[in-house]
């Protein structure tokens, strides 16, 4: 269990957050969402101690163990992958490498040998015979083969880093789990690996993320961050949405009620303040008008974007066709004897583990790679986006945000 009493949060007259009360209890998955500049990620270093407070602070159960998903790709490089998951518990790894230590001393002294005693109590204590074990199974289950358990951090790629770096946050069974966008970067394989294991997780998880369908599959709890407090509601994501919907509605509904309650108010006062014989009633309706309180409707501080996609003419119905396109790279074949017919209203998501395969397709459909066998073709009445995956050559100009986008428009 972990809570923040009172806490406010201010960088010089502006307050990110404001009084904040809230308690994230042991069994529950907290889903923490806000607009951009909410103040979600840095809620997250509040509670672990990252970012002091201005006022308040933040309090946790005697004994217990907080983990943070850690951000810094770079930081371990030095380590090997399995040592870089356990420091996950750092007094575990602080055990293990204290034991090594003083194993390794030529002069063994019986001092040494009480504190090695006391240490091997510990870890036992700790199941830290299971600890690299525990820490294989969770970097298979992230899809990290076994033969880069051993590697240093600074030989795998960066997709596979934020891999090891989810597992050392999950490692050991964390009384209170922090995690800030765990899903960024992961395959698919990977975040149904992810869910799973906070599904069955017993402790406290609170994280950040923008994927709702994560957070519809993993959350008990969707806590709101909204003009500097946070609102809890119980449930996923959908129906936080419709319960804060429901709330916005009804509290419409009931103003709207007030609105009339008022106007027929102020319309017998107004028609029967000058009766005498009607003054009674009218200094009555005073007292029941000044007690009717329409409920604050301040809107959220979110903004939902939209995207207008608007073709310059309508396309025919054979938008793309792929005809046994194969591609082998460095002497393996990445693509084999690929064939497919994509049609005008069709929505396709190209799925699997080996990404270097998907864009070498894309490259190839969009004529920035040749295919070894095969043929493609676009509909004649087709135009085509290009996304990719490294977006640096798209920059290399020294331009203004604006400069760079009117490059693209055709007016």
């Amino acid at each position: 269990m972990i809570s923040a009493n009172n806490v406010t949060l201010r960088f010089g007259k502006k307050a990110l957050f404001e009084d904040v009360n809230i308690k994230f209890t042991e069994g529950n998955c907290y889903g923490l969402i806000g607009a951009n500049g909410a103040g979600k990620s840095t809620f997250l270093k509040i509670l672990s101690g990252e970012i002091e407070t201005t006022k308040g602070d933040v309090t946790m159960n005697a004994g217990e163990r907080l983990s943070v998903l850690q951000q810094d790709h770079f930081k371990y490089n030095d380590y090997t992958v399995l040592d870089t998951v356990i420091m996950g518990n750092k007094r575990l790894y602080d055990i293990m490498k204290e034991k090594d230590e003083i194993y390794a001393k030529p002069d063994f002294s019986d001092e040494d040998g009480a504190r090695v005693a006391d240490l091997e109590a510990e870890f036992a204590e700790m199941n830290g015979w299971e600890a690299e074990s525990d820490a294989a199974t969770m970097l298979n289950g992230l899809g990290i083969e076994t033969d880069l358990h051993y590697k240093q951090m600074t030989e795998l790629e960066d997709s596979l880093k934020v891999k090891v770096l989810l597992a050392q946050a999950l490692f050991g069974n964390p009384d209170v789990l922090l995690l800030d966008e765990p899903t960024n970067h992961l395959d698919l394989d990977a975040i149904g690996w992810l869910e799973e294991f906070l599904i069955n997780f017993n402790n406290t998880v609170i994280v950040v993320s923008h994927d709702r369908y994560f957070l519809n599959k993993v959350c008990t709890h969707i806590a709101d961050i909204d003009y500097g407090k946070i609102q809890l509601y119980a449930g996923n994501y959908d129906f936080w949405y419709e319960s804060s919907q429901l709330m916005i509605k009804q509290m419409k509904e009931a103003n709207k009620k007030k609105e009339e309650k008022i106007k027929e108010l102020q319309e017998f006062i107004q028609r029967f303040s000058a009766n005498a014989s009607k003054s009674k009633q009218a200094t009555s309706r005073k007292r029941a008008l000044e007690k009717i309180q329409l409920d604050d409707m301040r809107p959220s501080s979110r903004k939902y974007p939209y995207i207008d996609f608007r073709p310059n003419r309508e396309i025919g119905n054979e938008v793309l066709t792929v005809d046994g396109i194969s591609k082998t790279v460095d002497g393996v074949k990445i693509l084999d004897n690929i064939s497919f017919t994509i049609g005008r209203e069709d929505k396709v998501a190209f799925v699997g583990p080996n990404t270097l395969a998907t864009t070498m397709l894309f490259k190839i459909l969009v004529g920035e790679e040749e295919a070894d066998e095969g043929t493609y073709k676009w509909g004649v009445t087709t135009s085509q986006g290009y996304f990719q995956t490294d977006n640096t050559a798209d920059f290399d100009y020294d331009l203004t945000i604006v400069d760079w986008l009117t490059q693209f428009s055709e007016e």
